[in-house]
């Protein structure tokens, strides 16, 4: 490649902008602009493409829907109950605690679509939760809050789902579905890890709840566990759209945590709703600046030119896959998944196809390689989030993710080596692909 092409230049701008502090979503946009002057192109061309792919598409409105569904859900106490319901069913083994955290995490997964919310919604309960009386250490609480939370997106719904659903033209339902056996295959390989080392290191074991009050603790919770099959139920009947079930997903967190549950505030409200239109401005930056420069990338041939490269090299598509599986790996350590997700997976998509890989196999994959990358040192948003809530040192939480990640990268390869992981429950429902 020309060091000294437009698009190189343009490159090296969004580099150095993002290094100097700009959000990577704008020095999209300005190194896109920058090669349409270079090139000698129309730079209005930039404006045209961000506001045709953010107005013509629709299903970029699931995203900020789902946000305010996990801001409501966590502001009333939704996630109070729901805590209570996982530690009366698993709270009375060894290391009760510890599986209550990867259990809600499970739960939430059906509601939030999003780890960091998952995180946050919890992360300071279940830390009080684990730290008190010296059960659990700071850090190794704080590690495990980490990596079940990475569970969220990867069970529906999934707002890193429905980006890739925007750039692959995939079905968003059919990646719901796909991952739900990657998500519990994920917490069981977290739940094994516990169970070892609750027994090597003699974890405490919770009073377990009397068996005469789990109905009770059950039905308090009943209405917040049936928020997934509300969303799901909408989905898979044909009732909703995505981006419909993600409005009534908003809906029915409001009205359970106002109506129902009467303990939500309008303070509390105004900041849900002021926290998920920030987040969602964030991500729909990210998201102009990625449909910006993808016009660059298409422009210049990129995913053709990578197309053929890797054609010459007459892979396999299982050595396609795990070279995306250590491209990602590596790309998860210093990149933000969104970023990745929109920049970085359009390339390999065509090359996917050519290979007859099957886009709901390929996302479910490309999604849970991205959720490992907050988890994953040096930049793992969520390891940064927790030393917030956790107030320890990011070293002591990265020392006791080791374990997790190691596991969680086992069942990645099992979902790569295995697509039937993913596509055993869309077949089920008359996939095709």
């Amino acid at each position: 490649m020309n060091l000294a092409s437009p698009f190189s230049i343009s490159v090296v701008a969004i580099t150095a902008l993002a290094f100097l502090g700009l959000p990577i979503g704008h020095s999209m946009i300005a190194g896109s602009i920058l090669y349409l002057l270079l090139a000698g192109l129309d730079m209005g061309t930039a404006a045209e493409q961000l506001l045709n792919g953010m107005y013509n598409n629709y299903i970029i409105l699931a995203v900020p829907l789902f946000i305010l569904a996990a801001e409501l859900m966590n502001i009333g106490s939704m996630t109070e109950r729901l805590l209570r319901f996982c530690d009366a069913v698993v709270g009375r083994f060894r290391g009760g605690l510890a599986h209550v955290n990867i259990v809600q995490s499970i739960i939430f997964a059906g509601m939030s679509g999003s780890a960091i919310a998952d995180a946050a919604g919890t992360g300071k309960m279940m830390q009080m939760m684990m730290t008190k009386d010296g059960k659990y250490t700071p850090g190794y609480a704080a590690a495990l809050t980490a990596v079940t939370a990475v569970i969220g997106p990867i069970i529906p719904p999934s707002i890193p789902m429905v980006i890739y659903a925007l750039v692959s033209d995939a079905s968003i339902g059919y990646l719901f579905l796909g991952g739900v056996i990657p998500g519990l295959l994920m917490a069981a390989a977290q739940m094994g890890i516990v169970a070892y080392q609750a027994r090597r290191n003699n974890f405490p074991v919770e009073a377990p709840t009397p068996l005469r009050e789990l109905p009770g603790i059950a039905w308090r919770a009943f209405p917040s566990l049936m928020m997934p099959v509300v969303l799901l139920g909408g989905i898979y009947t044909g009732v909703t759209t995505p981006t419909e079930a993600a409005a009534v997903a908003a809906a029915y967190a409001l009205i359970i945590s106002v109506v129902l549950y009467r303990s939500v505030s309008f303070a509390d409200l105004y900041r849900s709703v002021l926290g998920s239109a920030r987040t969602s401005a964030s991500i729909g930056m990210l998201i102009a600046g990625a449909l910006v420069f993808n016009y660059v990338v298409t422009v210049e041939n990129i995913p053709v030119s990578i197309k053929a490269i890797l054609t010459s090299w007459d892979l396999s598509p299982t050595g396609f896959l795990v070279l995306v599986n250590i491209l990602l790996l590596l790309l998860g350590c210093v990149l933000e998944g969104t970023t990745i997700l929109l920049v970085i997976v359009p390339v390999l998509i065509p090359t996917a196809r050519a290979l007859g890989i099957d886009m709901v196999h390929f996302g479910v994959m490309v999604v849970v390689n991205i959720m490992l990358g907050l988890v994953t040192p040096p930049y793992g948003l969520l390891l940064f989030i927790m030393t917030r809530i956790a107030e320890v040192p990011l070293k002591d939480i990265v020392r006791d993710v080791l374990p997790f990640l190691w596991a969680m990268i086992a069942s990645l390869a099992l979902i790569t080596f295995f697509p039937e992981f993913v596509l055993w429950l869309p077949r089920l429902l008359g996939y095709q692909g």
